[in-house]
C-alpha cells in the first residue's frame, strides 16, 4: 500500500518532490532552514504540499529550532540545510540535539554522485561521516525513489528508544531527478509508529516493594518523561503513593506539575538544600527518564543520596544510562508513561502503599521551593549604581503576560532567571545549556517554540554574552511575525567567567583575562536596526522602569527587545558553587568539576 502521489501541475515530479510528499504524510507542517541552491527541488515540493518553511539567519539556530519545536509540539522537528557551508554550520545544533536526546530530522544535499571526489564546488566534506558520531543515523540516498522508504525509516530511528536528530543526504542530481513512479520503495511509511516498550512484570513487583517500605521517597522526572500519558499518570501517583514530585534542569513542561501537584517540589535541586537545612535526604529515588551526571550533581551524593542512605530505582528507555554513573538498586528498560501507569495500577490494589511515608517530610521537602531568596533584602540599586540582577528579573517576571513560553540563555543571567520565572507561571521552561553547555541556543529554541505554540508569548532571555551569538534572528522573528521577546541581562561580562576568576584568583587581584565585554553595547539600538521598531524596542536602567516596559511591550503582539543594564555583581550562589570550594587546602581548583587533591600535599 502507498500514499497518493501529489503531481505539479507545472512540471514533472522529482526526487525533491517525492521527500516533501513523504515528510508531509508522515506529519511534518513546518521546517527550519537557510536556502541553498542545492535544496531547491526540495523547497519546491515542500511549499507544493503545504510544508510551511522558516528561513532563519544562521544554519545552526535553523537546526535547534527544529529541536525546540521537537520539545513544545512533542513531535519530530525538521531542518535543512545546504551542501558543506550550511551543513557545517548546523553541525552544533546536531551535537545539542544528540547530547539532549531531541528528535529532529535534518535534510541536506551535496554534490552530484557523479561529481564525488572531484573537488567540487561545496563537496569536500562527506557529510555522512562527518556528521555519524553526533547522529543516531545518517545516510546518504542515491536513488530518489528510495525516499519514502529512508524518510520514514529515519524518522522512527529519531523516535525510537532514546529519542536524538538524524540526517538524510540527498545529492542535488537525486533531488533534481524525475521519479519513476514503478520503482518507488514505499518501506513502512504507511504503518503506524510501533508502540514503546513497558516495564518487566518482576521488575514492577520489585519497584512496588521498595515503594511500600520506603519513609522518604521523591520522584526525579527527566526529559524522558514528558508526554501527556507520563505526566497525567504522574499525578496519580503522586496523589495515591503521596510521593513527592521534583524535575530536572532539562524537563520543559513543568508547568502541568506546578498548577495541578500538591506535591510538586520544584526542581531536583531542591533536595540539595536538605543537607545544609539539617532536613534528611530521601530514603528512596524514582528517577524516571533523567540522566545522572552534572545536572543532578554527580557523584555528590547533595541530590541522589549515597547508596547507604537511599536506594534507587531507575527507569529509562535507554538501558545504557541505567547504572552509568550511581549504583542502582533497581534498573528498569520502558517508556516513562508505561512504567508510571502500569506501577499505578500494582499500587491500586494494595491500599497500604502510604502507611510508611513520613507526611512531615514529605511537608517540608516540597516546602523548601519557596524560601525566600537571600537577595530579597538586597538594595535593587547596586554600589556600582547598577540594577540588581535579582531584583531586576524579579520585576521582570513578575509584569510579564501569564503563561508566557520561557527559554532561558547564557550563564549567570539564566541561574538569576531561575530564582524568579516562576512568578509568571510559565506554560513551558526550556533552558537552552544541557550536556554541552552550549550558549546561543536559545535564540533557535524560541523560534522552535513560538511555532509550535503561536498562541503563547515566548521570552527569550540571553545574557549579553550569549546574545552576541544569533542576536541578528531578531531580524527572523519579525519577518515572521511570531511573538518572541528577547531579553537581554547586560552586565557588560561574561559573569560566570570573570567571577569565577575572581574566586579562584582573588577579587581585585590582577587583571581578568578574555571576560570582559563592551559597555557601551545597545543591543536595544541593534534590535531597533533589525526593524523592530521604536515601540517594540526598550532599555531598562532602574528597577522602577521595568514595569513599564512591559507594559510597553504588552500593548501589541510582536518581536520586541529589552534590555536590562544590571551589575556583575553579587556572584551568585551556583557560580561558587560551580568553581568550587577554593578555600579547601590540599587540593588543586578545578573549576565546574571536583577538585583534586595535591598529590604532594603534606598537612
Amino acid at each position: 500500500m502507498s500514499f497518493p502521489l501529489t503531481h505539479p501541475t507545472t512540471r514533472e515530479l522529482t526526487g525533491g518532490d517525492l521527500l516533501a510528499q513523504s515528510l508531509k504524510h508522515l506529519g511534518v507542517e513546518v521546517a527550519f532552514g537557510l536556502h541553498g541552491g542545492h535544496l531547491d527541488a526540495f523547497l519546491m515540493g515542500a511549499d507544493s504540499v503545504g510544508i510551511r518553511l522558516i528561513d532563519t539567519r544562521h544554519e545552526t539556530v535553523a537546526v535547534q529550532a527544529a529541536e525546540g519545536y521537537a520539545k513544545i509540539a512533542q513531535k519530530i522537528g525538521v531542518c535543512f540545510v545546504t551542501a558543506n557551508s550550511g551543513f557545517s554550520n548546523g553541525i552544533p545544533g546536531l551535537a545539542t540535539a544528540f547530547a539532549d536526546r531531541s528528535p529532529i530530522l535534518c535534510i541536506t544535499s551535496s554534490v552530484p554522485l557523479r561529481d564525488a571526489e572531484n573537488n567540487s564546488l561545496q563537496g569536500a566534506l562527506d557529510q555522512v561521516v562527518v556528521s555519524k558520531p553526533v547522529t543516531k543515523f545518517t545516510y546518504r540516498v542515491t536513488n530518489a525513489e528510495d525516499a519514502p522508504r529512508i524518510v520514514s525509516f529515519a524518522v522512527r530511528t529519531a523516535l525510537a528508544g532514546a529519542p536524538g536528530p538524524v540526517l538524510l543526504d540527498f545529492p542535488i542530481d537525486v533531488l533534481f531527478s524525475p521519479v519513476h513512479e514503478k520503482l518507488i520503495s514505499w518501506g513502512s511509511i504507511t504503518s503506524p509508529l510501533s508502540y514503546p516498550p513497558g516495564p518487566h512484570v518482576e521488575a514492577l513487583k520489585d519497584a512496588v516493594s521498595l515503594i511500600q517500605s520506603a519513609t522518604r521517597p521523591a520522584v526525579i522526572i527527566g526529559s524522558g518523561g514528558q508526554s501527556k500519558q507520563a505526566t497525567t499518570a504522574l499525578l496519580t501517583l503522586s496523589k495515591t503513593a503521596h510521593i513527592p514530585i521534583f524535575d530536572t534542569q532539562k524537563c520543559t513542561l513543568s508547568s502541568i506539575l506546578t498548577s495541578e501537584c500538591p506535591l510538586y517540589g520544584g526542581g531536583s535541586d531542591s533536595l540539595a538544600l536538605l543537607r545544609p537545612l539539617k532536613h534528611p535526604q530521601p530514603d528512596l529515588v524514582l528517577l524516571l527518564g533523567a540522566r545522572t551526571g552534572m545536572y543532578l550533581a554527580g557523584q555528590s551524593g547533595a541530590i541522589i543520596p549515597a547508596q547507604e542512605i537511599c536506594k534507587l530505582i531507575h527507569v529509562d528507555i535507554d538501558g545504557g544510562e541505567i547504572g552509568r554513573t550511581l549504583p542502582v538498586t533497581l534498573g528498569i528498560i520502558s517508556d516513562i508513561g508505561q512504567f508510571v501507569e502500569t506501577l499505578n495500577t500494582h499500587l491500586a490494589s494494595t491500599p497500604s502503599t502510604i502507611s510508611n511515608v513520613d507526611k512531615d517530610w514529605v511537608a517540608t521537602v516540597t516546602s523548601v521551593k519557596d524560601l525566600p531568596s537571600p537577595f530579597t533584602s538586597h538594595n535593587p540599586t547596586t554600589k556600582s549604581n547598577l540594577m540588581h540582577p535579582y531584583h531586576a528579573l524579579h520585576a521582570l517576571f513578575t509584569h510579564l503576560p501569564k503563561s508566557p513560553i520561557i527559554v532561558t540563555d547564557g550563564g549567570e543571567a539564566a541561574i538569576w532567571a531561575s530564582n524568579t520565572l516562576h512568578l509568571c507561571q510559565p506554560t513551558a521552561i526550556l533552558k537552552a545549556t544541557g550536556a554541552l553547555g552550549f550558549l546561543g541556543n536559545g535564540f533557535g529554541y524560541a523560534l522552535g517554540a513560538a511555532i509550535a505554540a503561536p498562541e503563547r508569548t515566548v521570552i527569550n532571555l540571553q545574557g549579553d554574552g550569549s546574545a552576541g551569538f544569533h542576536f541578528m534572528e531578531l531580524d527572523t522573528y519579525k519577518r515572521h511575525g511570531v511573538d518572541v521577546w528577547t531579553v537581554v541581562v547586560n552586565n557588560a561580562a561574561w559573569g560566570m567567567s570573570v567571577n569565577g576568576q575572581d574566586l579562584v584568583y582573588g577579587e581585585g587581584n590582577g587583571k581578568r583575562l578574555i571576560s570582559s565585554l563592551n559597555k557601551g553595547m545597545g543591543f536595544g539600538v541593534v534590535a531597533y536596526g533589525l526593524g523592530l521598531g521604536e515601540e517594540r524596542v526598550v532599555r531598562v536602567e532602574k528597577v522602577g522602569d521595568v514595569q513599564a516596559a512591559v507594559e510597553r511591550l504588552k500593548s501589541a503582539r510582536g518581536a520586541g527587545c529589552i534590555e536590562l543594564v544590571v551589575d556583575r555583581k553579587p556572584v551568585h550562589p551556583v557560580t561558587q558553587a560551580m568553581v568550587g570550594d577554593t578555600t579547601e587546602e590540599g587540593v588543586v581548583v578545578v573549576p565546574y568539576y571536583d577538585n583534586v587533591p595535591r598529590v604532594y600535599y603534606k598537612e
